[in-house]
């Protein structure tokens, strides 16, 4: 039974991971029926935001905050929200497999940013992996025939790791604690999505819609299979076989947006960028393999997969 149970967590890790795999999936269609990606993440968060809501009500749970926390929260969805619009206009620059692969470093950001400002301790093995991560990213960059990247749409993705890095930091500051992870993430989508009507407003870009039927479905799809379905499984995975596993299988998110370009955008891959993918998600996997248990690394790459409060086990 208890071999069972831990392979179905590994299911659902991995099912968590690869639904949040499919952001491009969903937005590249948006974006060739006309929309840009400001337009197509005010949906995304907008329908993401009641979904939560739900969620939080069937589980009982208060969407209350403290006032001392609005700031905050409200920093952390700038944050959110600047990672993922960054993240989709680079989309328009590289295929979103790579885009998708170069934006899982950020857990060596995590690892530097802690290192430099809050004096966690770089060991040799998280020097490695990040050289081993940097080297993966070169490869990707310089595509062995002469040409390269985008080099403002590789500049804007890893960005876009930077400010998911520091959210990651900042989510665990002293003035949120106590609070629900569940409750940040409702308050972090609904300031988030603050940024997106505020670019509208002012002009910095147009709000489109979806031209036909099918495209409203594919917009619905990016807010349930990215957030609903992979936070739900995630954190049934993190009940059954712990953070630190869940945490890895992440790799899989990027895998996802490669396999999903290659079969449905005619993303090509050559060997020299495989090559380069798998040297990024080893790096980043050893280094979340690493990251002891208890260390303030380990607790900043996975608190914020932890959505509720551990369940309690029935006598069964």
């Amino acid at each position: 039974m208890a071999v069972k149970g831990k392979a179905l967590g590994y299911l659902l890790g991995a099912i968590a991971a690869a639904s949040y795999g499919l952001n491009p999936t969903f937005a590249l269609p948006l974006y060739a029926n006309g929309m840009n990606p400001d337009s197509v993440l005010l949906f995304r968060y907008g329908l993401a935001i009641p979904m939560v809501a739900v969620m939080a009500f069937l589980r009982g749970r208060s969407l209350k905050v403290p006032k001392r926390s609005i700031l905050p929260l409200a920093g952390l969805g700038l944050l959110m929200a600047l990672s993922s619009l960054t993240l989709f206009i680079s989309y328009n620059y590289m295929a979103a497999g790579i885009a998708s692969t170069i934006l899982f470093v950020y857990p060596l950001m995590v690892a530097i940013i802690m290192a430099v400002f809050c004096h966690e301790k770089l060991t040799m093995h998280t020097i490695l992996c990040i050289l081993l991560a940097t080297s993966g990213i070169l490869l990707l960059y310089n595509t062995g025939d002469g040409g390269t990247l985008s080099l403002v749409g590789t500049l804007i993705v890893i960005a876009s790791a930077l400010s998911y890095a520091i959210y990651l930091v900042a989510i665990n500051q002293k003035r949120l604690e106590g609070i629900a992870t569940l409750a940040v993430t409702f308050w972090v989508l609904l300031f988030g999505s603050l940024l997106f009507m505020g670019r509208l407003a002012f002009g910095a870009a147009e709000l489109t819609l979806p031209t036909k039927w099918y495209l409203w479905l594919d917009a619905a799809a990016l807010a349930v299979f990215p957030t609903v379905i992979s936070l739900v499984c995630t954190t049934r995975a993190i009940q059954i076989i712990g953070s630190t596993p869940t945490a890895i299988l992440g790799a899989l998110e990027p895998v996802t947006a490669v396999i999903m370009g290659i079969l449905l955008f005619n993303e090509g891959m050559t060997g020299r960028e495989a090559f380069g993918i798998a040297m990024i998600l080893v790096a980043v996997s050893f280094v979340v393999a690493g990251a002891s248990k208890g260390s303030a690394i380990a607790k900043h790459l996975t608190r914020f997969r932890q959505m509720f409060p551990k369940l309690r086990r029935s006598g069964r």
